[in-house]
């Protein structure tokens, strides 16, 4: 007999949105407050100006590293 995954059970397919939509939730409030505190940081030193450019940046680039540290907790080595 042939052991069944928890996704071939059936009608799981929410469960997996549920948990990666969460993961996503997490990962942009993270990067967020990732690129808040740079701004903080940054902005600190002077009269420098922290651009909405350079502040979506710092958001994509954190959300990219929560990707791949996700990816490798997730998906194993």
């Amino acid at each position: 007999m042939k052991t069944l995954t928890i996704l071939e059970v059936g009608n799981l397919a929410g469960v997996v949105v549920m948990i990666v939509g969460a993961i996503i939730l997490v990962a942009l409030v993270f990067s967020l407050i990732v690129a808040f505190i740079t701004k903080l940081i940054y902005e600190r030193k002077g009269a420098r100006k922290f651009s909405k450019k350079q502040f979506i940046q710092t958001m994509l680039i954190s959300l990219l590293i929560c990707g791949l540290i996700s990816g490798y907790i997730c998906g194993g080595l």
